[in-house]
Formats: C-alpha cells, structure tokens, sequence
C-alpha cells in the first residue's frame, strides 16, 4: 500500500473515531450513518463536509475491502484528497473559535450617563454597538438601530428634549427577543454563525472570557463580520 493511501487511511479512522465519540460510542452504526447524524448538530462542521465525507468513505470502502494483494490496492487517494481529509479532520476536531479572530477593544458605558454626552461619544469614536452597565453588572446593548428608533419614539410627542435624559432610556423593552447574546472565548465560530441565523434580531455577540454577561469583554462580533468570513 502507498504511502498516500497510508495517510488517507490513518486520516478516516482519526474522523470515523472522533464521530463515533461524538455519538456517544453507539453499535453497529457505520460512518456514513454517523456523518448523517451529526450533520444536523449547529456545534459543529459537519454538515459542511457532508458531502465530502460520504465520498471519502466511499473510496475507503474500496481501497480497505477491493484491495487485491499486499501490494496492490484498486485506488490510490492522489495528493489533493489527501491533502482535503487532513484538512476536514483537523476542522472537525479543532475547530476555529470565535477568539481571537473577533478579538476587540469593546467599550461599555454605565447606564446612567447623560444621554447628550453619549450621544456626543457615539457621533465622535463612530460607535455601532455599545453595552450598558450597572457599576459592573450588564443590563443591555446599544446599537444605532435602537438610538434611531428612540429618536423615532420621542419625536412623536412633540421635540426630542435630552435634557434628564440618561443612557439606559435608549434600552429597548418592547417585548422582543434580545438583540444580543454573549459566548466564551472559547466558543467554536460555527456556534457564532448559527446563533445570527437562528436570530434574524441579533445586532451582536459579546465575548467574554467564560461567557458570563457580567465577565470582562474581550471581543465583539456583528452580523457584518459573519458575512465577510
């Protein structure tokens, strides 16, 4: 057997191994069974090499089962599929996660700082996104969105008055699922991907380094960078 078959084979048990654990070590379920079965979970990628998968254990079948002699096998995985199975395995089993890509400086506020003077910051840094907090404890996300719709909000009575008004007014509180989430730093970037999906709301995801709200943040993602991966 060549040594590209060697590899390609060394490869396929690593991810047949690694989707059996996955599934919690069932019997008598076999790798294409398996791959279908975890193609559905959001947590992970294999759904995206679906396909690949059912392919690859295709020619796996041929060159362990059709294999002639010793020294023979009916197919020999030439460099670019060798190079593939490595590179989905290494996908599958070490994920990218969503720090340090979307390492950020994020600045908070606390909520009860005056409105003009946040408004002031936003139009001067160009901010987008903005958590609020309670002398250390989050209580919401800021977004352009929800500035323009309070201005909306308040110009129906009449002139928008800012004076006494602080930042904590412009948190949105119409019933509506939040438009935020928060994830570990260590929380897999196709977790992240579902989260927008699932969420057509969602205007950002915090990260913090164990995921808590209250946690120091280290990173922000927006729906725009999502797009541009």
């Amino acid at each position: 057997m060549g040594e590209q078959a060697n590899i390609f084979l060394t490869s396929f048990n690593r991810i047949e191994k690694w989707l059996r654990e996955e599934l919690g070590n069932p019997r008598n379920m076999g790798f294409s069974q398996m791959v279908r079965r975890l193609a559905s979970r959001p947590d992970l990628l294999v759904k995206q090499y679906e396909d690949d998968l059912l392919q690859i254990s295709q020619l796996r079948n041929a060159i362990v089962h059709e294999q002639i002699s010793e020294n023979f096998i009916i197919a020999e995985p030439n460099q670019w599929l060798v190079h593939r199975i490595l590179t989905i395995e290494t996908d599958l089993m070490q994920p990218e996660k969503v720090f340090p890509r979307f390492s950020k400086k994020v600045t908070g506020f606390e909520q009860t700082v005056p409105l003009n003077e946040l408004l002031k910051i936003v139009a001067r840094k160009r901010y987008s996104q903005f958590p609020l907090y309670d002398k250390g404890r989050f209580t919401g996300l800021i977004t352009l969105r929800a500035i323009g719709y309070w201005l909306a909000k308040e110009s129906l009575k009449g002139s928008v008055e800012l004076e006494g008004k602080m930042a904590k007014d412009l948190i949105l509180s119409d019933g509506k699922a939040s438009n935020y989430e928060f994830v570990a730093q260590d929380c897999p970037l196709i977790v992240a991907q579902s989260m927008f999906k699932e969420n057509g709301l969602l205007e950002a995801i915090l990260i913090t380094k164990d995921g808590r709200p209250n946690g120091q943040l280290v990173g922000i993602i927006r729906p725009r960078d999502i797009l541009n991966i």
